[in-house]
């Protein structure tokens, strides 16, 4: 069964309320996703890099989908706190797929743009319209599927030559009644010489009720500018996330991704990063952590369009019990790109007999004159080095502990915030000894529903 079925008869029924609660400039994309999608299919277990993961199937339960946007309510600083300690941050929260701002961000003077994407497309229509749908191609069934359902999302702009201090912290928090979706767009754009930091964080507070996250992430690096990105998965065995992020570098610009994954039920993440400009430098770096039954795929795509270039890209796995991990990374060189240097790295440790992972790199050179290269490794833990330390009279479990966490190190000493890299070293420590609960470490209280979504409002 093509699980797209379902979303396009939702559309189709219910088109005057979708567009009545967005904005003309995600309305009107929505016909041309419609055309892609009555003639695709969502990726299946076994198709190109998608050797492990069945979207199709991640899509085909009976989701809930909130088009009449109905609001829960709630104090974000009361309801939830996802604070990195020595940090500075400009909080926004989404509330399933409700945007809420909270608080006023002191830079809005210097032509800063941080703001509902719905309430965008109506103050910067022209700004929205140059960008919006531009990055992620239509052809993409899981970019459509987003771009047919998107009602509302984020939209941050940074002016040429503005550097902004603090790090703008998204918060999406999932937390529903029954089975439900969450349709988000991100779009970003830095002009020329500007400077931003991004750090999301993914929640899930209701852990019995099986709940789905669709995103797609647009970009736009300009030249000269530096972005750093940094995205924190902790939900629960009921989430399931599909998020898709395409990016577009300029000349001179530096980019740094860093996606890490403590917590999931199953996930797909794809990165697709085109690198337009001489001399831009980009470092895509990636943690997944997984235990029980999780499943975390993450799929990479950097081309090189042009030359004088540098990419780094390193992903790191630790699995256990019955988990699964996929890699599938692809670092692409075109014809006229001379002088790049490109460098991809997956390494994992499958710490049971039952963990499995699948591992996919790929170099594809179309010039000479460059210096690439790529490898990928699995193995288990260090026995040597086990034995050593509880002949040190280190228990097992704090010596195995221990291994893990300086597996990961690497992963952790690429982010560029000092404050974020202490509190991500003491969430690893956490999820290896087992005592890191999905928004217990940093939620203050959980969520207080004071309206909710009813059958009868969702689709």
């Amino acid at each position: 069964m093509n699980s797209l079925k379902q979303y396009i008869d939702i559309f189709k029924e219910n088109r005057r309320a979708i567009d009545d609660h967005s904005a003309l400039a995600l309305n009107r994309l929505r016909n041309d996703a419609c055309k892609v999608l009555e003639n695709a299919t969502l990726p299946r277990k076994g198709d190109e890099d998608y050797e492990t993961t069945d979207l199709n199937e991640m899509f085909a339960p009976d989701y809930g989908v909130n088009i009449n946007r109905v609001n829960l309510t709630a104090d974000p600083d009361e309801a939830f706190r996802c604070d990195v300690p020595n940090m500075s941050t400009s909080p926004y929260y989404f509330f399933n797929d409700i945007y809420h701002h909270h608080g006023d961000f002191a830079q809005q003077s210097s032509g800063v743009v941080i703001s509902s994407l719905r309430k965008a497309a109506s103050d910067y229509p022209e700004l929205i319209a140059e960008y919006y749908g531009k990055i992620a191609p239509l052809d993409d069934a899981q970019v459509a599927l987003n771009t047919l359902l998107a009602q509302d999302g984020i939209f941050v702009y940074v002016p040429r030559n503005v550097v902004l201090e603090r790090t703008l912290q998204i918060v999406n928090i999932m937390n529903v009644a029954y089975p439900a979706m969450a349709v988000r767009r991100v779009l970003v754009v830095l002009e020329e010489g500007a400077q931003a930091r991004m750090l999301v964080c993914d929640h899930t507070q209701s852990r019995t009720v099986q709940c789905l996250s669709n995103q797609v992430i647009e970009v736009s690096v300009g030249k000269n500018a530096v972005f750093d990105f940094y995205e924190l998965e902790a939900t629960a065995e009921t989430s399931n996330r599909a998020s898709s992020m395409w990016i577009r570098q300029a000349a001179g610009s530096n980019l740094l991704i860093n996606g890490m994954t403590l917590a999931n039920g199953a996930t797909r993440n794809n990165y697709h990063i085109s690198v337009d400009g001489e001399h831009a430098e980009t470092h895509l770096l990636g943690m997944a952590i997984a235990s029980g039954k999780q499943h975390i795929d993450n799929h990479t795509l950097i081309c090189h369009n042009a030359g004088y270039c540098h990419s780094n890209e390193l992903f790191k796995y630790v699995l256990d019990d019955n988990s699964t991990g996929a890699f599938s990374g692809k670092i692409l060189v075109a014809p006229d790109a001379p002088k790049v240097e490109a460098y991809q790295s997956n390494r994992n440790v499958c710490a049971s007999t039952s963990a499995k992972m699948f591992t996919k790199p790929q170099l594809v050179i179309n010039t000479d004159d460059v210096k690439c290269s790529h490898g990928a490794t699995v193995g288990q833990l260090d026995q040597e080095a086990l034995f050593y330390m509880q002949t040190r009279g280190i228990p097992e479990h704090e010596a195995r502990t221990l291994l893990m966490q300086a597996f990961m190190s690497d992963v952790i000493d690429g982010v560029r915030i000092d404050a974020l890299k202490d509190r991500l070293r003491h969430l690893v420590e956490k999820r290896f000894a087992g005592t890191l609960s999905n928004c217990g470490e940093c939620a203050g209280t959980c969520l207080k529903v004071k309206g909710k979504i009813t059958k009868n409002d969702e689709i």
